[in-house]
């Protein structure tokens, strides 16, 4: 995949590229948006135990689709609270590591589920 990142205008304000070119004839998936529900079906009170299982779920589907985060080419991230858009930012670069997709960060009143902090939507390609 290629990224863009242009000089021309400003530069990203985390670890993500401001575009993500798909080479033709990859295999793309959507994750639908996930939350910070373990498999047992517990969702942590805090935020930093969200913002991880959320990633954590993220990286087992693409497992389960024989990629990784290297193959995300869009993320849209929604929290709830302001506050905690440092963490996760710190959160986010520790499950991207050099990973560089496109992102979106929303912060929204509330999420479908009461108490649910943060969930994230993707897209992955793979040639």
């Amino acid at each position: 995949m290629k990224t863009y990142t242009p000089g021309t205008v400003a530069p990203p304000a985390g670890p993500y590229s401001h575009a993500v070119e798909i080479p033709a004839g990859a295999r793309v998936i959507h994750l639908a948006g996930q939350i910070g529900l373990s498999r047992d079906g517990k969702l942590p009170a805090d935020f930093e135990g969200q913002a991880n299982q959320c990633w954590e779920n993220i990286k087992a589907i693409l497992a389960a689709a024989g990629m990784s985060v290297h193959d995300l080419v869009k993320c849209t991230h929604f929290l709830t609270r302001a506050e905690d858009v440092a963490a996760y930012g710190k959160i986010r670069a520790q499950h991207l590591g050099e990973a560089r997709p496109a992102s979106t960060l929303l912060v929204i009143s509330a999420l479908a589920r009461p108490g649910m902090l943060v969930e994230v939507e993707a897209i992955a390609a793979k040639a």
